[in-house]
């Protein structure tokens, strides 16, 4: 299953294209997941090439399953690597969990803010894959930039979470959005 969506070019930013994940991305993802910035927010990374192949094969079997939609974010260029990734993660009926990252040389330029957007108007309007009434976004307390990324996409706080180590050792912020009328 080819999904891909596009994100409008703006006055300040180049257009970009949200599609899924190709074996030809690894190195890129690879690059991603050595920074240190990058690798204290996710719950886990990516050491080597094993471990990304296995990312990637997870990836398309979300799809083939329609349990996890995996979007690397590209700008609107031919053979451009791949700059962020969003993802929206089926966790119980009618309900998906969302996720994101953006490539160090690519943040601060409102990438992720405009990739997550599309990717929830998709999810919660336009895809027919699965319903989804609702998308949790999840992210460490310390996470200034994700609740910003949230705030700016119409995610509200829904909630404080409890740190659960090992895999997060710090307390969390639940922020949620909803289907409605200009989600289609």
């Amino acid at each position: 299953m080819t999904i891909t969506l596009s994100v409008p070019r703006s006055e300040s930013a180049l257009a970009l294209r949200l599609r899924p994940w190709r074996r030809d991305d690894l190195p890129a993802l690879l690059t991603a997941h050595r920074d240190p910035v990058l690798r204290r927010w996710l719950a886990t990374s990516l050491a080597d090439e094993t471990e990304a192949r296995h990312w990637l094969d997870a990836q398309d079997a979300g799809w083939a399953s329609a349990t996890r939609f995996s979007f690397a974010v590209v700008a609107d260029e031919d053979d451009c690597p791949p700059i962020g990734h969003v993802v929206v993660k089926v966790a119980s009926a009618g309900v998906a969990e969302v996720g994101y990252w953006t490539a160090a040389a690519a943040r601060g330029q409102g990438i992720a803010v405009r990739a997550l957007d599309t990717a929830s108007r998709w999810a919660l309007g336009t895809q027919n894959l699965v319903r989804l009434t609702r998308l949790d976004l999840l992210h460490a307390k310390g996470n200034r930039a994700s609740c910003r990324v949230a705030e700016k996409c119409g995610y509200r706080l829904h909630d404080l979470l409890p740190a659960a180590p090992p895999a997060f050792s710090d307390n969390g912020h639940r922020h949620v959005r909803v289907a409605a009328l200009n989600d289609e």
